[in-house]
């Protein structure tokens, strides 16, 4: 049996996290139909070990301790050269790999039958989560400046792991169109299964063969919690928080399990962009016509609306009222969190009873 390996590299904020973790779920029936999600060492969750084999392909090290990253893509090749059958390794951070280490893909799956997955939404959707997603990493920039930067082409980031055209330009070189695999996320309100349906499509998964359901999302914050994480990103700057630290103390406990529960209205794109966010779209669709690559769901999810009617909110001006609220909030969580990890007091009196027993037992 011959081994088919698809590499789904994002884009971010387009199910990723939903799709991560319902492979994870269900690896092991599967993998009784020879498909395989690998899993990392002892157990590891499988969206968590790719993760890892991303950052250290791309050469980057954020999200852990220094150094978390070292070996976990020559580890998953391994795996991957282990199995027949397909495979698919998937994280949302390949989609910005520049074309040498796309070249080192190609060159470690060279005895295996290669094909690119992307994963596109609509720019109405997508430019609102960019910079709210920016803002749980760390960064500080206004809702205006952030759209000025991308309206002008100046976020490069953006623009390499957002643009069909130039993703697919670059991990699809030398690649058959039908092995160039493009799958639309529908339009807002559709439930999840929608879009799980069409990457089984894209991966040739019987539903029936992955029926744990995952309840894991990726949820965007609201304005006002919004708000309040861009102005503690800048009054953090002159406590010289690692990046471990930033990640474990504000994005994974202030914002992930506490701030983007709360319910409240979500940043949108302004109405007279609307115009510049279809014109890019209809590009984008044309290219993916012209390519002739494979299209599962329909281009026509990436187009934008018409903008809804009313006055349109301003996420650089939330209601103070309700920012406060998140405040409080936020202090309330990380005064629990504060309170439920070990008394510094208690760890150094238990250190020094030990040495205390080993020198008198010396």
């Amino acid at each position: 049996m011959s081994r088919v390996v698809y590499i789904h590299v994002g884009a971010p904020k387009t199910g990723t996290t939903y799709l991560q973790d319902r492979l994870g779920a269900n690896t092991d029936s599967l993998a009784a139909h020879d498909v395989h999600f690998p899993r990392g060492p002892m157990g590891l969750d499988p969206g968590f070990t790719h993760f890892r084999a991303a950052l250290d392909l791309l050469g980057q090290d954020w999200g852990g301790p220094s150094g978390h990253a070292e070996g976990y893509w020559d580890a998953l090749m391994r795996k991957v050269r282990r199995v027949q059958g397909t495979v698919i390794i998937s994280h949302e951070i390949l989609s910005a790999a520049p074309p040498d280490k796309i070249a080192r893909v190609m060159a470690d799956l060279k005895d295996s039958e290669v094909h690119v997955v992307f994963s596109a939404r609509d720019l109405v959707r997508q430019i609102p989560a960019f910079w709210q997603e920016s803002i749980k990493q760390g960064r500080r920039w206004t809702y205006r400046r952030c759209l000025s930067r991308l309206q002008d082409m100046e976020d490069e980031f953006f623009w390499r792991s957002q643009s069909l055209p130039k993703v697919l330009g670059r991990w699809g070189a030398g690649l058959e169109p039908e092995r160039i695999h493009v799958v639309t996320v529908p339009p807002a309100g559709v439930p999840n299964d929608v879009l799980w349906q069409r990457f089984c499509t894209v991966f040739g998964i019987d539903p029936a063969w992955a029926p744990r359901e995952s309840d894991r999302l990726n949820p965007s914050m609201g304005v006002a919690e919004t708000a309040l994480i861009r102005r503690l990103n800048r009054r953090l700057r002159q406590y010289g928080l690692s990046e471990f630290q930033y990640q474990e103390l504000v994005r994974r406990i202030l914002v992930h399990e506490h701030l983007a529960q709360r319910s409240g209205s979500k940043a949108t794109l302004p109405p007279n962009r609307y115009d510049w966010a279809r014109e890019i779209s209809e590009s984008w669709i044309e290219w993916a016509e012209g390519a002739k690559v494979d299209v599962v769901g329909d281009l026509r999810d990436l187009l934008p609306g018409d903008p809804p009617e009313g006055r349109w909110r301003n996420p650089d001006r939330p209601d103070q009222g309700q920012v406060v609220d998140a405040a409080l909030e936020a202090l309330v969580a990380m005064t629990a969190e504060a309170a439920s990890r070990p008394d510094p007091s208690e760890q150094l009196t238990a250190r020094m009873t030990r040495a205390a027993r080993r020198f008198m037992g010396s």
